[in-house]
């Protein structure tokens, strides 16, 4: 089990080819996919189209749901943001604090293509599937 970043969602339903989208593409098949509440709503807001809206949606439907917020990962989630702001790391999104926090309290796997969970990966313990 392992949850997808929407930096990768994106990069799938666009087409692109990486090696984040090879793996999701090879684990869409293989393995079970968990998608959140916070992933769905950043993943969804970004269309225009109400056709490609739809489709995206038809995605996440056949994905295994988890709520990824709650009061215990706020807590947590400001304790880590906090604790990589004293060593001087800004994380840029609120969201992606929360999706690693959850990540690494259920020890989860994440799938990303975004910088700003190398260093969680480092200072916290969130596992990267790579």
């Amino acid at each position: 089990m392992m949850i997808v970043d929407t930096s990768v969602w994106i990069d799938y339903v666009n087409g692109a080819i990486t090696p984040q989208t090879n793996i999701l593409d090879v684990e869409l098949q293989e393995n079970r996919i968990i998608v959140g509440d916070i992933i769905i709503a950043e993943f969804l807001q970004g269309f225009r189209d109400d056709k490609q809206f739809q489709q995206a949606k038809s995605i996440m439907d056949c994905l295994e749901y988890h709520d990824l917020v709650g009061k215990e990962i706020a807590y947590l989630a400001a304790k880590n943001y906090r604790k990589l702001r004293k060593q001087g790391i800004t994380i840029r999104k609120t969201v992606d604090v929360l999706i690693a926090t959850y990540c690494i309290k259920h020890g989860l796997e994440l799938l990303h293509n975004d910088r700003d969970f190398d260093a969680m990966e480092k200072i916290l313990g969130l596992r990267v599937r790579r």
